[in-house]
């Protein structure tokens, strides 16, 4: 047997492992469309915003929550922080027509050492949410930039009392209308469930911890036992950090959804790839042997496969064509929910060497100081990793 046909058998074989023994990631099948019963009391809920420079979309993400159809107690907290665009006076005005005495507005300070910019306006609004008396049962973390239909706070609240969970996350439908949205941001939310199969992340007997940062419902009381979000201060990938504090203190349930919809467009791929690049890095710790390593595994389970059915011959051919056949059947799922052409499947190779690029980018901008950049703040330079 030639290295290519072993090169090809071993591309079919992590893929046939990925469809079958990866806990179905691939079908899409974890998300908010089931049906939960309404719980016996509602429990009281704060969100808590953080937000720059979020003028051209805070109207209405401010407006989505305030418009909530909760029947129990529900206030807004919005963390100014440092904005230079008006973001808090445009908060304001959308709050006037829509239940405005719900909405706090908070002047964010700067940020600590040691802390990222995202999580030290998390901790500001929290604090302030839970500094009276009445302290709320819940904390809803959402971005200033996500837009939650009328029902949203209803269905985490009935999903999170019936099961008794400490987290209960939804990964919010990003935009996918530009060429350079359907050629990336399918795949960004398929390689995530692929690293957390979210299926896994519900069982209460797997270690394995994911949250989308866009909507997290959090028990307040299991937040206050992890140490506060304090105890992630210092995390790029802050929402799955604080998913692994939170899995130790009760379960935890992660799904997609088209009631939270993200309301920034990205421009262009390299809009998308300093999106990417900001947090890719992180993921892989800052290690160069694992950056090497992740770079070598997508070489062999997306590149290998076309590269051999285009060029390769007999048993390397036809495995190659299979396991490219077997990654383009698994993209399908996640191409209809984002409402995308499924020719897109075959093109999985291609996304896969842009991700791959915008890793490499990630460990550069880490290496030149400037690593996990974020509404232009630095957060992960060499000295302090």
């Amino acid at each position: 047997m030639s290295w290519l046909t072993g090169l090809g058998l071993l591309a079919l074989a992590i893929w046939l492992y990925l469809l079958i023994g990866r806990g179905g990631f691939w079908l899409t099948k974890q998300d908010d469309r089931d049906v939960t019963a309404d719980p016996a009391r509602w429990p009281s809920v704060t969100a808590v915003v953080p937000a720059r420079n979020e003028a051209d979309v805070i109207a209405r993400s401010i407006a989505g929550l305030l418009r909530q159809d909760y029947p129990g107690t529900f206030r807004v907290v919005l963390v100014d922080d440092g904005s230079d665009d008006g973001t808090a006076d445009r908060a304001l005005a959308a709050a006037g027509d829509n239940g405005g005495e719900r909405l706090e507005v908070v002047r964010g300070t700067p940020v600590p050492a040691r802390w990222t910019g995202k999580v030290w306006a998390q901790h500001q609004g929290i604090r302030h949410a839970t500094s009276s008396e009445e302290r709320p049962d819940y904390l809803l973390l959402t971005d200033a930039d996500i837009y939650h239909a009328p029902d949203t706070l209803r269905s985490l609240i009935a999903r999170a009392e019936r099961h008794h969970l400490a987290l209960v996350s939804l990964m919010a439908e990003l935009s996918c209308r530009s060429w350079a949205e359907r050629f990336l941001i399918p795949a960004f939310v398929f390689f995530f469930q692929m690293l957390y199969p979210f299926a896994w992340v519900a069982e209460r007997n797997r270690a394995l911890a994911a949250a989308a940062g866009g909507c997290m419902l959090v028990r307040r009381e299991a937040l206050e036992r992890m140490g506060g979000i304090a105890a992630i201060k210092s995390e790029i990938i802050d929402d799955c950090a604080l998913a692994r504090r939170l899995k130790t203190q009760g379960g935890i349930w992660l799904g997609l959804t088209h009631r939270a919809v993200s309301l920034r467009p990205y421009t262009g791929v390299p809009e998308i790839g300093r999106m990417v690049s900001r947090s890719a890095y992180a993921q892989l710790g800052y290690s160069p042997l694992l950056l090497a390593g992740a770079v070598a595994g997508l070489a062999i389970t997306y590149f290998a496969p076309p590269v051999l059915a285009l060029f390769g011959s007999r048993m390397a051919q036809a495995a190659g064509l299979a396991a490219w056949l077997l990654m383009a059947v698994a993209f399908q799922p996640m191409l209809r929910f984002y409402r995308v052409s499924p020719l897109w499947g075959a093109a999985l190779p291609v996304i896969a060497g842009m991700y791959a690029l915008f890793t490499l980018q990630s460990a550069i901008a880490v290496w030149r100081g400037q690593g996990g950049m974020w509404k232009g703040r630095v957060q992960a330079r060499m000295g302090e990793l």
